[in-house]
């Protein structure tokens, strides 16, 4: 910490999964399977939507995440360039569990963006807690469905 005004750290925003090329061909298979079915049943803008969404699934999947810089700082919570004042921000939570590493989960008031799951160093779990405490209320939160969901296919 930096004479109590902030708390920085390094991580990547999610876990990088080496995809096969069996994962790739299952993907191609399946949405052409997909795309093929819009076809048959007349609905081609759906067709293109589904190969539109697997060609930037494939896209993802072969991206390696960038080191972020995380920071809670006076003002609010900065993940890289951008900051998200308190005033923005409802409520935050720690969650970790034993097999996963812990993860600050914070409830925004934005609706396009209801929550901010960050990834956070073991070492910095009290800091954080202890920091955020005087700035948000602690409220259990659960880690989104949609973002579980992600995690487990590996996104």
């Amino acid at each position: 910490m930096d004479n109590n005004t902030s708390i920085v750290w390094d991580g990547y925003e999610y876990e990088f999964r080496r995809r096969s090329s069996d994962w790739y061909w299952a993907l191609l298979i399946l949405t052409f399977a997909g795309a093929a079915t819009a076809f048959i049943l007349d609905d081609p803008l759906f067709a293109l939507i589904i190969l539109i969404g697997a060609f930037a699934l494939a896209l993802f999947a072969a991206k390696k995440p960038v080191l972020t810089q995380f920071a809670i700082q006076e003002r609010g919570i900065k993940i890289d360039t951008t900051l998200y004042p308190y005033e923005t921000l409802e409520s935050f939570w720690i969650a970790g569990e034993e097999r996963a590493a812990p993860r600050l989960i914070i409830k925004s008031k934005k609706v396009i963006m209801p929550f901010l799951i960050i990834p956070l160093d073991e070492a910095l779990v009290e800091n954080v807690d202890r920091y955020l405490k005087d700035k948000l209320p602690r409220e259990e939160h659960e880690e989104p469905m949609s973002h579980r969901v992600m995690e487990m296919f590996g996104f």
